[in-house]
């Protein structure tokens, strides 16, 4: 209800004065509107989306980075975004980005480019990067933990955003069956994406869900946090140390300061940081 500005692609007039009125009261507001033909609005739908999709895999490209030159992805990523030309926004590094959009629009801006014999360079290698990145995780928590077989890990979130329960593309379906593939054993728990994990993700895998955060550590070796839910920002740490085996605490959202987990036990292990 408070949009940004609203791109409505037509060539017909009439159609044009309909969908002002269905839009009339953003209209009044002076909600900035776009008219433009199909192809644009289209594009200006694509291109909107993989631009955000670049930006995102070029942070967490910058993370890796950080990583080996001992920088702070998070001091990065804020003294980048306040400049006015960049922004803060869709610059936090993490596992990767999944959902609806970001996935589908970068590949059909791809596939739209090569109808035309044309290659999107950087929108592609923002594509593989983003595997990449998923892939990334699967490393850090096995070179973390030595190995993670038959090791218990308690994954905290699986939808691919707080607030949904959309696992369309979720970094937690290619974290989950990389660690399940060098034989670790998953608990997990998300407070609203589990039913579609069971009904439609991971129907073959092995996986034990949990009831809530505090029974997913229950005799874990490593927590995983892989979805920034509030609740998973103001943790018991004192609690969760004392229910685990092994003390890993892999923060792949950069909610936490090393400092506070690290003063709690645990060893701790962030993305760029």
């Amino acid at each position: 209800m408070h949009p940004d500005r609203i791109v409505i692609g037509t060539t017909s007039t009439q159609a044009e004065e309909a969908m002002k009125q269905v839009y009339e009261p953003l209209y009044l507001n002076n909600h900035p509107f776009v008219f433009c033909n199909n192809e644009t609005a289209e594009m200006i739908k694509y291109a909107s989306n993989a631009f955000l999709a670049v930006k995102i895999a070029y942070v967490n490209e910058l993370s890796q980075l950080a990583e080996c030159v001992g920088a702070d992805i998070k001091q990065i990523s804020k003294a980048m975004g306040l400049d006015g030309r960049i922004s803060g926004k869709f610059l936090h590094a993490g596992p990767g980005y999944g959902g609806s959009c970001f996935p589908k629009d970068t590949k059909a801006l791809c596939a739209i480019a090569e109808e035309n014999g044309l290659k999107m360079k950087i929108v592609s290698s923002a594509i593989e990067a983003n595997q990449s990145q998923k892939q990334n995780m699967v490393c850090k928590i096995m070179h973390g933990m030595g190995s993670v077989r038959n090791k218990k890990i308690a994954v905290l979130g699986l939808a691919f955003k707080p607030n949904t329960d959309d696992m369309r593309e979720a970094p937690a379906i290619t974290i989950i069956r990389g660690l399940l593939n060098d034989g670790a054993i998953i608990k997990a728990f998300d407070p609203e994406a589990m039913e579609n994990a069971k009904r439609h993700v991971f129907v073959q895998e092995q996986i034990e869900y949990a009831t809530n955060e505090y029974t997913a550590v229950q005799q874990a070796d490593a927590v995983v946090i892989l979805t920034e839910w509030n609740q998973f920002r103001k943790l018991n740490l004192k609690q969760i140390y004392e229910a685990m085996n092994e003390h890993y605490f892999f923060d792949l959202r950069n909610i936490y300061r090393r400092k506070d987990v690290e003063a709690a036990g645990f060893q701790y292990f962030g993305v760029g940081r």
